[in-house]
């Protein structure tokens, strides 16, 4: 099992809360991984993004080539784009539909939206209403986590398992909270594959 998945997005929506999910739902699986990241921009609104690798084999580089990465998994449509050269011919984008709009000639969202409907295997959703829909929305992101659970190669009860542990500090409310975000993530993905 190899995954190489990239996470990308804008600084305050939660990209590194994903990685820190993944990777420790990796390490309690018993697999190897790397992680590298851009966060030097992270402050709300500038490129936030994140290689994550996780196999079965130890794994020698950090970084994803050009062309092989398993998952684009973005909580921005624009910032999706910028990393499709990565994704390989078999790989799966999945990411939020709603702009983050935060300089001046950002593109128009029909013309983003034109770019990714060339993909073969996409899933894009409203990540921000469904969080709203869930009870808050602040868990966008783990609503975008979820909706990778079918491609991850990583069980969903070992996913909760790591939301458990990382937010149980937050309180049982906020656990709760993102185990639903989870869920609703993860039943948007299983219609659309």
């Amino acid at each position: 099992m190899k995954k190489d998945i990239i996470l990308s997005g804008v600084g305050g929506q939660g990209i590194l809360s994903i990685a820190t999910v993944i990777g420790q739902a990796a390490l309690k699986s018993g697999l190897y991984m790397k992680q590298a990241e851009v966060h030097g921009m992270s402050q709300r609104g500038g490129d936030v993004q994140s290689n994550l690798r996780i196999s079965d084999r130890p794994i020698a580089s950090d970084l994803i080539p050009t062309g092989k990465c398993d998952i684009i998994l973005s909580l921005e449509p624009m910032e999706a784009l910028r990393y499709l050269p990565y994704l390989s011919p078999e790989g799966w984008l999945i990411t939020n539909e709603t702009p983050f709009i935060n300089i001046p000639n950002y593109p128009s969202t029909e013309s983003i939206q034109a770019e990714l409907d060339k993909l073969p295997h996409k899933i894009t959703l409203n990540v921000n209403e469904v969080a709203r829909q869930t009870g808050s929305p602040r868990v966008a992101n783990i609503v975008l986590l979820g909706a990778t659970i079918p491609l991850l190669g990583i069980s969903y009860e070992t996913v909760q398992e790591s939301i458990r542990e990382i937010f149980q500090r937050k309180g049982e409310e906020i656990v709760a909270l993102n185990l639903k975000a989870l869920a609703a993530g993860k039943e948007i993905a299983e219609k659309n594959i």
